[in-house]
Protein backbone atom coordinates (compact mmCIF):
# COMPACT_ATOMS: atom_id res chain seq x y z
CA UNK A 1 0.00 0.00 0.00
CA UNK A 2 1.46 3.43 -0.93
CA UNK A 3 2.89 5.49 1.90
CA UNK A 4 1.70 8.91 3.03
CA UNK A 5 4.86 11.01 2.66
CA UNK A 6 5.92 14.44 3.90
CA UNK A 7 8.76 15.70 1.70
CA UNK A 8 11.28 18.22 3.05
CA UNK A 9 13.84 19.77 0.69
CA UNK A 10 14.87 23.02 -0.95
CA UNK A 11 17.46 23.13 -3.80
CA UNK A 12 17.69 21.54 -7.25
CA UNK A 13 19.41 18.55 -5.64
CA UNK A 14 16.15 17.62 -3.89
CA UNK A 15 13.83 17.82 -6.91
CA UNK A 16 14.54 14.43 -8.57
CA UNK A 17 13.75 12.65 -5.30
CA UNK A 18 10.45 14.50 -4.88
CA UNK A 19 9.51 13.71 -8.46
CA UNK A 20 10.54 10.05 -8.18
CA UNK A 21 8.48 9.54 -5.01
CA UNK A 22 5.41 10.94 -6.76
CA UNK A 23 6.02 8.78 -9.85
CA UNK A 24 6.37 5.69 -7.64
CA UNK A 25 2.77 6.17 -6.55
CA UNK A 26 3.24 7.33 -2.97
CA UNK A 27 0.91 10.02 -1.65
CA UNK A 28 2.81 13.24 -0.94
CA UNK A 29 0.63 14.91 1.65
CA UNK A 30 2.74 18.06 2.06
CA UNK A 31 6.05 19.58 1.01
CA UNK A 32 8.21 21.61 3.39
CA UNK A 33 10.81 23.92 1.88
CA UNK A 34 12.73 27.11 2.67
CA UNK A 35 10.78 30.36 2.18
CA UNK A 36 11.16 32.29 -1.10
CA UNK A 37 14.42 34.28 -1.17
CA UNK A 38 15.34 37.60 -2.81
CA UNK A 39 16.78 37.05 -6.29
CA UNK A 40 17.10 38.82 -9.60
CA UNK A 41 19.67 41.43 -10.55
CA UNK A 42 18.59 43.84 -7.82
CA UNK A 43 17.65 41.20 -5.29
CA UNK A 44 14.13 42.57 -5.01
CA UNK A 45 12.10 39.68 -6.38
CA UNK A 46 11.15 36.84 -4.03
CA UNK A 47 11.92 33.57 -5.79
CA UNK A 48 10.44 30.24 -4.66
CA UNK A 49 12.80 27.32 -4.16
CA UNK A 50 13.17 24.66 -6.88
CA UNK A 51 11.31 22.23 -4.59
CA UNK A 52 8.41 24.66 -4.15
CA UNK A 53 8.10 25.04 -7.92
CA UNK A 54 8.06 21.25 -8.39
CA UNK A 55 5.52 20.79 -5.57
CA UNK A 56 3.23 23.36 -7.16
CA UNK A 57 3.55 21.55 -10.49
CA UNK A 58 2.50 18.34 -8.71
CA UNK A 59 -0.39 20.10 -7.00
CA UNK A 60 0.92 19.43 -3.48
CA UNK A 61 0.48 21.75 -0.48
CA UNK A 62 3.66 23.73 0.32
CA UNK A 63 4.71 24.99 3.74
CA UNK A 64 7.69 27.30 4.33
CA UNK A 65 8.14 27.86 8.06
CA UNK A 66 11.23 29.75 9.19
CA UNK A 67 11.50 27.37 12.14
CA UNK A 68 10.06 24.06 13.31
CA UNK A 69 10.65 24.70 17.01
CA UNK A 70 7.24 26.16 17.82
CA UNK A 71 4.46 23.99 19.23
CA UNK A 72 1.97 25.20 16.60
CA UNK A 73 4.26 24.17 13.71
CA UNK A 74 4.90 20.82 15.33
CA UNK A 75 1.19 20.20 15.88
CA UNK A 76 0.50 21.07 12.23
CA UNK A 77 3.18 18.57 11.17
CA UNK A 78 1.69 15.80 13.34
CA UNK A 79 -1.80 16.60 12.04
CA UNK A 80 -0.76 15.50 8.54
CA UNK A 81 -0.93 11.92 9.84
CA UNK A 82 1.92 10.85 7.55
CA UNK A 83 3.63 7.49 7.49
CA UNK A 84 7.11 8.88 6.85
CA UNK A 85 9.04 12.09 6.22
CA UNK A 86 11.71 12.20 3.50
CA UNK A 87 14.41 14.86 3.91
CA UNK A 88 16.85 15.86 1.16
CA UNK A 89 18.88 19.06 1.62
CA UNK A 90 16.08 20.85 3.47
CA UNK A 91 18.17 23.40 5.35
CA UNK A 92 16.53 23.38 8.78
CA UNK A 93 17.42 21.23 11.78
CA UNK A 94 14.55 18.96 12.78
CA UNK A 95 13.72 19.01 16.52
CA UNK A 96 12.77 15.78 18.28
CA UNK A 97 8.98 16.32 18.04
CA UNK A 98 9.31 16.55 14.23
CA UNK A 99 11.55 13.47 14.07
CA UNK A 100 8.83 11.62 15.98
CA UNK A 101 5.94 13.21 14.06
CA UNK A 102 5.29 10.39 11.59
CA UNK A 103 4.46 6.72 12.03
CA UNK A 104 7.78 5.42 10.66
CA UNK A 105 10.15 8.34 11.26
CA UNK A 106 12.25 10.64 9.09
CA UNK A 107 14.62 9.35 6.40
CA UNK A 108 17.37 11.51 4.95
CA UNK A 109 19.09 11.23 1.57
CA UNK A 110 22.69 12.18 2.36
CA UNK A 111 25.44 12.66 -0.25
CA UNK A 112 28.39 10.87 1.34
CA UNK A 113 29.56 7.53 2.69
CA UNK A 114 28.77 8.12 6.34
CA UNK A 115 30.32 8.59 8.84
CA UNK A 116 32.72 10.36 6.46
CA UNK A 117 31.55 13.85 5.54
CA UNK A 118 28.73 14.53 7.94
CA UNK A 119 27.42 18.04 7.64
CA UNK A 120 26.88 20.86 5.18
CA UNK A 121 29.16 20.36 2.16
CA UNK A 122 29.84 16.64 1.63
CA UNK A 123 30.08 16.79 -2.18
CA UNK A 124 32.63 19.60 -2.27
CA UNK A 125 34.67 18.24 0.64
CA UNK A 126 34.97 14.76 -0.87
CA UNK A 127 36.48 16.18 -4.05
CA UNK A 128 38.66 18.72 -2.26
CA UNK A 129 40.10 15.90 -0.15
CA UNK A 130 40.86 13.83 -3.26
CA UNK A 131 38.52 10.98 -2.28
CA UNK A 132 38.32 8.31 -5.03
CA UNK A 133 34.66 7.58 -4.28
CA UNK A 134 31.61 8.81 -2.42
CA UNK A 135 27.96 7.86 -2.56
CA UNK A 136 24.39 8.35 -1.47
CA UNK A 137 22.97 6.97 1.74
CA UNK A 138 19.44 6.72 3.05
CA UNK A 139 19.65 7.23 6.79
CA UNK A 140 17.02 7.23 9.53
CA UNK A 141 17.41 10.56 11.26
CA UNK A 142 17.99 11.09 14.97
CA UNK A 143 18.79 14.21 16.98
CA UNK A 144 22.50 14.18 16.02
CA UNK A 145 24.07 15.71 12.90
CA UNK A 146 23.91 12.90 10.31
CA UNK A 147 24.43 10.32 13.04
CA UNK A 148 21.45 8.01 12.48
CA UNK A 149 21.54 4.38 11.32
CA UNK A 150 21.96 3.73 7.60
CA UNK A 151 19.39 1.84 5.55
CA UNK A 152 20.71 1.76 1.97
CA UNK A 153 23.96 2.80 0.25
CA UNK A 154 24.99 3.37 -3.37
CA UNK A 155 28.67 4.05 -4.06
CA UNK A 156 29.79 6.44 -6.82
CA UNK A 157 33.30 6.73 -8.27
CA UNK A 158 34.80 10.23 -8.36
CA UNK A 159 36.72 10.63 -11.62
CA UNK A 160 40.16 12.30 -11.48
CA UNK A 161 38.90 15.50 -13.15
CA UNK A 162 35.25 15.37 -12.02
CA UNK A 163 33.89 18.66 -10.71
CA UNK A 164 31.53 19.19 -7.79
CA UNK A 165 28.81 20.16 -10.26
CA UNK A 166 29.16 16.91 -12.16
CA UNK A 167 29.20 14.85 -8.97
CA UNK A 168 26.18 16.78 -7.68
CA UNK A 169 24.17 15.84 -10.77
CA UNK A 170 25.22 12.20 -10.59
CA UNK A 171 24.38 11.90 -6.89
CA UNK A 172 20.99 13.59 -7.14
CA UNK A 173 19.96 11.01 -9.75
CA UNK A 174 21.33 8.12 -7.68
CA UNK A 175 19.70 9.53 -4.57
CA UNK A 176 16.24 9.65 -6.14
CA UNK A 177 16.39 5.97 -7.12
CA UNK A 178 17.79 4.97 -3.74
CA UNK A 179 15.08 6.76 -1.77
CA UNK A 180 12.31 5.17 -3.85
CA UNK A 181 13.91 1.76 -3.20
CA UNK A 182 14.03 2.54 0.53
CA UNK A 183 10.36 3.55 0.62
CA UNK A 184 9.44 0.37 -1.24
CA UNK A 185 11.17 -1.73 1.39
CA UNK A 186 9.75 0.37 4.19
CA UNK A 187 6.29 -0.24 2.74
CA UNK A 188 6.98 -3.98 3.03
CA UNK A 189 8.41 -3.63 6.54
CA UNK A 190 11.74 -4.86 5.15
CA UNK A 191 14.15 -1.93 5.45
CA UNK A 192 17.28 -2.87 7.45
CA UNK A 193 19.05 -0.32 9.64
CA UNK A 194 22.76 -0.49 10.47
CA UNK A 195 24.44 1.75 13.03
CA UNK A 196 27.21 3.95 11.65
CA UNK A 197 30.79 3.05 12.45
CA UNK A 198 32.29 4.95 15.37
CA UNK A 199 35.61 5.34 13.54
CA UNK A 200 36.20 7.50 10.49
CA UNK A 201 33.93 10.40 11.41
CA UNK A 202 34.78 13.49 9.33
CA UNK A 203 32.77 16.73 9.20
CA UNK A 204 32.09 18.55 5.94
CA UNK A 205 32.07 22.12 7.16
CA UNK A 206 30.46 24.84 5.09
CA UNK A 207 32.69 26.33 2.39
CA UNK A 208 34.32 29.55 3.61
CA UNK A 209 35.03 32.37 1.15
CA UNK A 210 38.63 32.44 2.36
CA UNK A 211 39.11 28.92 0.92
CA UNK A 212 38.18 29.90 -2.61
CA UNK A 213 41.35 31.82 -3.51
CA UNK A 214 43.93 29.48 -5.02
CA UNK A 215 47.36 29.30 -3.42
CA UNK A 216 49.78 28.37 -6.20
CA UNK A 217 52.38 27.40 -3.59
CA UNK A 218 50.36 24.27 -2.78
CA UNK A 219 51.11 20.95 -4.55
CA UNK A 220 49.45 20.61 -7.95
CA UNK A 221 47.14 17.84 -6.81
CA UNK A 222 45.78 19.98 -3.96
CA UNK A 223 45.30 22.94 -6.31
CA UNK A 224 43.49 20.73 -8.83
CA UNK A 225 41.25 19.18 -6.19
CA UNK A 226 40.44 22.61 -4.77
CA UNK A 227 39.46 24.00 -8.17
CA UNK A 228 37.24 21.09 -9.18
CA UNK A 229 35.73 20.80 -5.70
CA UNK A 230 34.57 24.43 -5.88
CA UNK A 231 33.31 24.30 -9.47
CA UNK A 232 30.96 25.70 -10.55
CA UNK A 233 29.94 27.28 -7.23
CA UNK A 234 31.23 29.24 -5.45
CA UNK A 235 34.22 28.89 -7.80
CA UNK A 236 37.93 28.95 -7.06
CA UNK A 237 39.75 32.06 -8.25
CA UNK A 238 43.06 33.81 -8.65
CA UNK A 239 44.15 37.17 -10.02
CA UNK A 240 45.89 38.03 -13.27
CA UNK A 241 47.54 41.20 -14.46
CA UNK A 242 46.64 42.11 -18.03
CA UNK A 243 46.69 45.44 -19.83
CA UNK A 244 48.10 47.12 -16.74
CA UNK A 245 45.12 46.06 -14.61
CA UNK A 246 44.65 43.29 -12.07
CA UNK A 247 41.43 41.34 -12.47
CA UNK A 248 39.89 38.26 -10.90
CA UNK A 249 39.83 35.02 -12.85
CA UNK A 250 37.49 32.19 -11.85
CA UNK A 251 38.94 28.71 -12.46
CA UNK A 252 36.32 26.12 -13.39
CA UNK A 253 38.10 23.11 -14.86
CA UNK A 254 41.70 21.83 -14.71
CA UNK A 255 43.76 18.70 -15.13
CA UNK A 256 47.18 17.74 -13.81
CA UNK A 257 50.10 18.64 -16.10
CA UNK A 258 53.84 18.16 -16.36
CA UNK A 259 56.30 20.94 -15.65
CA UNK A 260 57.71 23.06 -12.87
CA UNK A 261 58.46 26.70 -12.20
CA UNK A 262 57.74 29.54 -9.83
CA UNK A 263 54.27 29.14 -8.26
CA UNK A 264 51.68 30.75 -10.57
CA UNK A 265 54.02 30.90 -13.57
CA UNK A 266 52.49 30.13 -16.97
CA UNK A 267 54.69 27.36 -18.38
CA UNK A 268 53.47 27.04 -21.98
CA UNK A 269 51.01 28.30 -24.58
CA UNK A 270 48.30 25.90 -23.34
CA UNK A 271 47.97 27.36 -19.84
CA UNK A 272 49.98 24.91 -17.77
CA UNK A 273 50.48 26.70 -14.44
CA UNK A 274 53.31 25.90 -12.04
CA UNK A 275 52.40 25.00 -8.47
CA UNK A 276 54.51 24.43 -5.37
CA UNK A 277 55.08 20.91 -6.66
CA UNK A 278 54.08 20.03 -10.23
CA UNK A 279 51.61 21.88 -12.43
CA UNK A 280 47.97 22.06 -13.47
CA UNK A 281 46.54 22.92 -16.87
CA UNK A 282 43.60 25.34 -16.99
CA UNK A 283 40.85 23.99 -19.23
CA UNK A 284 37.93 26.33 -18.48
CA UNK A 285 37.97 29.78 -16.89
CA UNK A 286 35.73 32.82 -16.48
CA UNK A 287 36.79 36.46 -16.42
CA UNK A 288 34.95 38.94 -14.21
CA UNK A 289 31.67 39.83 -15.88
CA UNK A 290 32.23 37.32 -18.67
CA UNK A 291 31.06 33.85 -19.56
CA UNK A 292 32.85 30.57 -18.96
CA UNK A 293 35.22 29.77 -21.86
CA UNK A 294 37.80 27.14 -22.69
CA UNK A 295 41.50 27.93 -22.44
CA UNK A 296 41.96 28.52 -26.17
CA UNK A 297 39.16 31.08 -26.33
CA UNK A 298 40.40 32.74 -23.14
CA UNK A 299 43.92 33.18 -24.53
CA UNK A 300 42.57 34.88 -27.65
CA UNK A 301 41.22 37.69 -25.49
CA UNK A 302 43.79 37.83 -22.67
CA UNK A 303 47.28 39.22 -23.08
CA UNK A 304 48.98 36.40 -21.25
CA UNK A 305 51.75 34.12 -22.41
CA UNK A 306 54.56 31.90 -21.28
CA UNK A 307 56.44 33.41 -18.35
CA UNK A 308 53.55 35.54 -17.10
CA UNK A 309 52.26 34.94 -13.56
CA UNK A 310 48.88 34.27 -12.04
CA UNK A 311 48.59 35.76 -8.58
Amino acid sequence: MPLRVIFMGTPDFSVPTLRAIAEAGHEIVCVYTQPPRPAGRRGLELTPSPVQREAERLGVEVRSPVSLKGEAEQAAFWALNADVAVVVAYGLLLPKPILEGTRLGCYNGHASLLPRWRGAAPIQRAIMAGDPETGMMVMKMDIGLDTGPVALTERVTIGPDMTAGELHDRLMSVGAELMVAALGRLEQNNLPLTAQAEDGVVYAKKIDKAETRIDWHQPARDVHNGIRGLSPFPGAWCEMETGGKVERLKLLRTTLANGSGAPGEILDERLAIACGDGAVRLLEVQRAGGKAVNAEEFLRGAKLGKGARLL
